[in-house]
């Protein structure tokens, strides 16, 4: 059953087939320099591209834009103690600007930090640091087609190889993301958050949860893991953060707004350490960097995130988009995560090579065909991790309905009716980056 009703609608309308062509070339078929006004469905990412609650703009109108002090921060500071359980918080604009000032903090020229997968804006600030990202993934978690409750979870034995291999000096951080948006949305067990906190100890390092989608990950582990079964979402929330010494969150995901993030502990040292990077990179520690109505509003968001109702409809919408597009033989990842469904790119395009980028050829022909933005994490946005070749077609949060779900299905299905006439590209333009080229990077047609 659906949750919600709208109250205010916006107009979308298709572009001509002309208009997507042109669109897709002068974009040098990179998705992310196209205007918003061409695309028809548009499911790049769910970052901060979700509808407010009612309850949400009324915070946002009686936030409090005070420099200092203000009245919003007070109360994401309450609903952050409420909802994770920390006492401390370093608001900053979004997530990267989290993972900015906490990795800022704690990483140095030389360090290895495991982590379950590091998505991109987390692999740039880890390398930012001189340091290196290394991924730890379980034996599965990069097969589409395996099956299991927790693909998400941190591989225990490759991080334990990581620290043989380097020692446990170099090894300040482990990180684990929930959910793993890098293994296709896959969530994580409570247990496994209990042996990485283990794992840390032993080695004496610090564990960081990035929290992105802790609430879609609670509604997993109510379904997959039996010791939680009947527990509320809210409950299995605070367990699971519990075993952290830091988290870092983009606000943007499942704190239901569409600007900020921030960083929360209980540690004192590493408060006032991320603190004061805060102030040189985001502003005053009691706004960092978003305007108050913002932080009123995200206080909002994450109460609304861990209720039953929001949590439940979130992962039925997704999974009934799963089902749309495997019923329309389109080759998806199993089972489907909690915030978007992934096209087995590599699966749906067998004659093209990773060198060719079948995941982003794919990206391209969705949205040539039927005005449906995408992304590729495969071989283009993570060049040289030997991931497998996927396109994410991310759901933004109480937004869009079963017609426009149907539309994107119909959309796969008429594309991949004919596969070999399917080009690859070639990237004629790489900025300096290599873990941001996805963003920037121009591409063409091998047959052009």
């Amino acid at each position: 059953m659906v949750a919600y009703k709208s109250k205010v609608v916006e107009r979308i309308e298709l572009p001509s087939r002309e208009r997507r062509e042109r669109a897709l070339a002068e974009a040098g078929y990179n998705v992310f320099e196209l205007a918003s006004e061409d695309v028809f469905i548009d499911l790049l990412t769910d970052s901060g591209t979700g509808a407010m609650s009612d309850a949400q703009w009324a915070a946002l109108m009686r936030g409090d834009e005070s420099y200092a002090g203000s009245r919003s921060f007070e109360r994401l500071e309450s609903a952050v103690r409420e909802v994770m359980g920390f006492s401390r918080v370093v608001p900053t604009h979004q997530g990267r600007g989290a993972e900015n000032v906490l990795y800022g903090a704690l990483l140095s020229e030389g360090d290895v930090v495991p982590n379950n997968t590091h998505f991109d804006t987390t692999r740039a600030h880890v390398a930012n640091q001189g340091a290196e990202p290394v991924d730890c993934p379980v034996e599965g978690a990069r097969d589409p087609t395996a099956d299991g409750p927790f693909k998400g979870n941190v591989s225990l034995e490759r991080a334990r190889a990581v620290v043989d291999d380097v020692g446990a000096e170099r090894v300040p951080l482990v990180i684990q993301t929930i959910t793993n948006n890098s293994a296709a949305g896959q969530p994580v067990s409570v247990e496994n958050t209990r042996r990485v906190r283990e794992f840390a100890d032993e080695i004496d390092a610090t564990f960081v949860i990035d929290a992105c989608r802790f609430a879609e990950n609670a509604g997993f582990v109510r379904r997959r893991e039996g010791e939680f079964e009947g527990y509320e979402i809210a409950e299995i929330a605070r367990e699971q953060l519990g075993y952290a010494d830091a988290v870092v969150m983009s606000g943007k995901k499942d704190g239901l707004v569409n600007a900020g993030g921030f960083v929360t502990t209980d540690d004192d040292d590493l408060f006032e350490r991320c603190k004061q990077r805060a102030i040189l990179y985001e502003g005053f520690p009691t706004y960092g960097g978003m305007a108050g109505r913002d932080v009123a509003a995200m206080a909002v968001g994450l109460r609304e995130a861990v209720t039953e109702a929001y949590v439940t409809d979130r992962l039925e919408e997704v999974r009934k988009f799963a089902t749309l597009l495997s019923d329309a033989g389109v080759p998806v990842y199993t089972p489907p995560g909690g915030h978007a469904v992934y096209i087995d790119a590599g699966a749906a395009l067998p004659h093209l090579e990773p060198a060719e980028f079948p995941g982003q050829a794919l990206v391209c022909e969705l949205y040539r065909e039927g005005g449906v933005r995408g992304v590729e994490l495969g071989s283009f946005a993570f060049p040289d991790t030997d991931r497998p070749e996927l396109v994410r077609l991310a759901v933004p949060r109480r937004t869009y309905h079963a017609e426009h779900f149907e539309h994107v299905a119909e959309t796969a299905a008429t594309v991949l009716e004919n596969p070999e006439s399917i080009d690859g590209l070639e990237v004629v333009s790489d900025p300096s980056m290599p873990e941001l080229r996805h963003f920037t990077a121009s591409l063409e047609p091998l047959s052009s």
